[in-house]
C-alpha cells in the first residue's frame, strides 16, 4: 500500500512540473509574440542611464524619497478614476496642488515604498512614491475593486502607497520595457550593482520584458536632466516582492516580514567562485540575477550601502509605515547584509594580495 501512495505521489508531482512547464511555455510564447508585434520602442534620444552618483549621503533624505518634500502628497485628494490591471487595488486622485497620484492598498504598500528609498539612495532610478496613513478621497463612487479600501460614506482610507504621475515623463512599460538579458548596461558594475540590491532587499518579483504576458517589473522613463537633454532612464518600477523571503515559489517567498528577511539574512552571500560573489537569494529570474556577480562589482557598490546608516535605514522604515519594532529588526538585518557584502570584498582583497606577494 505504501508504495502505491508513493508512485501516486510521484506522477503527481510529475503532473504539476509538466503543467507548470507548459504554463511557462506558453506566457514566453505569448511574451515573445507581444514584444514582436510591439516593434521597436518609441525612444527620442540615445542617451540611455540606469545610475547616477546619488551625492552625499548628509543630503539624502530618508523621510521623503526621490521626490523631495516639495513632491508629497497634499490633501485634500479627488477621484480621479480607478484601474482594473494590476494585482492590489489601485486609483487615480488629484491633490490640493493638481498632481495625479496612483493610489494603491494591499500587501505591497510598506516594501514598495521602502524599497524604492534605498535603491534611489544607491544612485538607481526610482518612482516618487510615499506611505500614506490616512487621508480622505473625495468623489469616490461606484467602486470595484477598491470598495473596501475607501469608505462609501466618507471618502475615508488607511495604509495606502501614493505614486506620483508626472506628465512630464515618457514612461515605457511591459513590450517596451527591458529585459535582465537584453538591454545597453549587461556586464557593467551598474547593471550588476542593481542585482544586488534586489538581492539585499530579498525582491523576489523580478519579471521582465520577456514575462509581459504576466506583466512585466521593468520600465524606461524617458525624461530631461539638468542639462536640458532627454534621457532614457532604466529602473524597476514594482518592488512590492521585497522585505520578506525570497524564494522560487509561492510557498517559499512572502514580502514585508521581519523575521523572515532575518531569518535568510546570514544565506545572503554564500562565497566567492571564480572571482563572482555567490548568493543564496531565489526568484523569478534567479539565473540572471545572482550568478556572475563579479566581486569588483560589489567592491564599486559597497561604499554606497555602508554609508546608508542605521537611524537612515530606520528612518525611511518608519516613513514606510514600518512599527518600531519591524524598524529594528529590518534595520537589524539589513546593516548584517551590507556587511557581509563588505567581509567578502575585504577578505578577497587581502587573498589577492596575499597571493600575488608570494614568492
Amino acid at each position: 500500500m505504501s508504495w502505491d501512495w508513493l508512485v501516486y505521489a510521484a506522477l503527481a508531482g510529475l503532473a504539476i512540473a509538466a503543467v507548470r512547464l507548459m504554463t511557462h511555455g506558453v506566457w514566453r510564447a505569448i511574451g515573445a509574440w507581444r514584444v514582436h508585434r510591439s516593434g521597436s520602442r518609441p525612444l527620442r534620444t540615445s542617451s540611455h542611464r540606469i545610475w547616477r552618483d546619488p551625492g552625499p549621503a548628509s543630503a539624502l533624505d530618508p523621510i521623503n524619497g526621490p521626490g523631495g518634500d516639495d513632491r508629497v502628497p497634499r490633501p485634500r485628494f479627488h477621484f480621479v478614476k480607478e484601474h482594473s490591471v494590476g494585482s492590489q487595488p489601485c486609483v487615480s486622485v488629484r491633490d490640493a496642488r493638481g498632481r495625479i497620484w496612483r493610489v494603491k492598498w494591499g500587501a505591497e504598500v510598506h516594501s514598495e515604498t521602502f524599497a524604492v528609498r534605498f535603491a534611489w539612495a544607491c544612485g538607481y532610478f526610482a518612482e516618487v512614491t510615499h506611505f500614506v496613513p490616512s487621508g480622505t478621497i473625495d468623489g469616490a463612487a461606484a467602486l470595484q475593486r477598491a470598495k473596501d479600501c475607501i469608505g462609501s460614506a466618507d471618502g475615508s482610507f488607511q495604509d495606502a502607497r501614493f505614486e506620483l504621475e508626472d506628465p512630464a515623463v515618457t514612461k515605457m512599460f511591459e513590450e517596451h520595457s527591458w529585459a535582465w538579458n537584453d538591454n545597453p548596461f549587461v556586464g557593467t558594475r551598474e547593471l550588476n550593482g542593481l542585482k544586488v540590491i534586489v538581492m539585499l532587499l530579498s525582491n523576489w518579483d523580478t519579471k521582465d520584458r520577456r514575462d509581459v504576458a504576466r506583466g512585466s517589473n521593468t520600465a524606461i522613463f524617458e525624461e530631461r536632466n539638468a542639462r536640458g537633454t532627454r534621457e532614457a532612464h532604466y529602473l524597476l518600477t514594482d518592488w512590492g516582492g521585497s522585505m520578506g523571503r525570497w524564494g522560487s515559489n509561492l510557498v517559499t517567498r512572502g514580502r514585508w516580514d521581519a523575521e523572515g528577511f532575518a531569518a535568510q539574512t546570514p544565506q545572503f552571500v554564500t562565497g566567492v567562485t571564480n572571482d563572482c560573489v555567490t548568493f543564496g537569494y531565489a526568484g523569478q529570474r534567479t539565473a540572471d540575477v545572482a550568478h556572475e556577480i563579479p566581486l569588483d562589482h560589489v567592491r564599486w557598490l559597497h561604499p554606497y550601502l555602508e554609508r546608508l546608516s542605521a537611524d537612515f535605514l530606520t528612518r525611511a522604515l518608519l516613513a514606510s509605515g514600518a512599527s518600531g519594532d519591524e524598524a529594528a529588526r529590518f534595520t537589524a538585518a539589513l546593516t548584517e547584509r551590507i556587511a557581509q557584502l563588505g567581509a567578502v570584498a575585504r577578505e578577497a582583497t587581502v587573498s589577492t594580495a596575499r597571493s600575488t606577494s608570494d614568492p
